[in-house]
């Protein structure tokens, strides 16, 4: 997937999300008979409410603690070099004590920005797979991620409670009951279409923030390894997925489930029997996981992130194309 398709990709997407807050504007005029600016600020209003909130609450959940100076001087140092190189204010740097691996980034803006590290990803991940799981966070904040899906999330969440209350709603005649119960049906409806939206733009950030890393450090292995390293570790954790799932650069879940799925079909893979999946046979698996669904799976339209298989072949495809010079122009343009 080039860049150019996953731009156009996303600006389709961010077209059709916000195209319906005007329908949403529009059923909550017609109905409580409100004026256009009134109605306006208030799906405004949600949308600050969840921007101004999303960093306390993370802070809090979490229990992430923030670096003092000279606490991890390769983090700090590698954090700061990255960012500088990527053309972006230095982060805040925190670490979470949790020992699976994952990292995420939150803030209300790229200049009051957190980046967050896991104390699985640090105490087990090469210098070199951190260094491309920073990249991968940093193209985050890059690109306004946090600012836009915040945005984003808040048009199916305002649709729903229209949705609730149309509902819910009670018409003094027949005829104003059958338009409430008609406008809540179609505000469902909106509801839907738009959660599955915000769910696509997720996955399509997530596969930007993937080549951002790619080209930044030029070394699109490293973050391959990480991916892979990840998803694994994750699988092995017996803790439930928070809520949080969405932020991280791997999904709890998700990654017990692609983990499951190569173990059940384990006995395919090992084409030596040998009972081990080796780089080869593990690349083999990847790549049937990957294409065995044209539409990826149906599990897929539902999740925060792409599957760990197609991201690592787009990874894969990108060091190929590095590898033989091509893209150049377009590293500059995307960096």
């Amino acid at each position: 997937m080039s860049l150019a398709v996953l731009r156009r990709n996303m600006i389709i997407t961010m077209i059709l999300i916000f195209g319906t807050v005007f329908v949403i504007v529009s059923l909550f005029t017609y109905i409580f008979d409100l004026g256009v600016i009134i109605t306006v600020f208030l799906v405004l209003l949600v949308v600050l409410a969840q921007w101004l909130l999303s960093p306390t609450i993370i802070k809090a959940s979490t229990r992430l603690q923030y670096l003092k100076t000279g606490e991890n001087a390769f983090l700090e140092s590698a954090v700061s070099s990255m960012a500088q190189k990527a053309g972006i204010p230095t982060p805040k740097v925190a670490v979470v004590p949790d020992k699976t691996p994952n990292a995420f980034v939150f803030g209300t803006s790229a200049s009051s920005a957190t980046l967050a590290v896991h104390e699985g990803l640090l105490r087990n991940f090469r210098p070199e797979e951190i260094e491309a799981v920073i990249a991968h966070e940093l193209g985050h904040i890059k690109h306004k991620d946090m600012m836009i899906m915040t945005a984003a999330s808040a048009v199916p969440l305002v649709a729903y409670v229209l949705a609730r209350g149309f509902f819910w709603t009670r018409g003094s005649r027949r005829k104003d009951a059958a338009s409430l119960l008609a406008v809540a049906v179609l505000s469902y409806v909106v509801y839907f279409v738009s959660e599955l939206l915000v769910l696509y733009l997720s996955r399509s950030r997530e596969y930007f923030a993937d080549t951002y890393s790619a080209y930044l450090t030029s070394e699109p292995h490293n973050l391959r390894s990480a991916l892979t390293k990840i998803a694994y570790g994750l699988s092995l954790s017996q803790k439930e997925s928070s809520g949080l799932r969405a932020f991280y650069i791997g999904d709890p879940q998700e990654s017990k489930d692609e983990i499951q799925t190569i173990i059940r079909r384990k006995v395919e893979y090992d084409l030596d029997r040998d009972g081990i999946l080796d780089e080869h046979e593990l690349e083999l698996a990847i790549q049937k996981e990957a294409k065995r669904s044209p539409f990826g799976g149906a599990n897929d339209l539902f999740s925060t992130h792409p599957s760990t298989f197609k991201r690592l072949l787009l990874l894969k495809k990108i060091e190929e194309e590095l590898g033989r010079g091509q893209f150049k122009g377009d590293i500059y343009r995307f960096i």
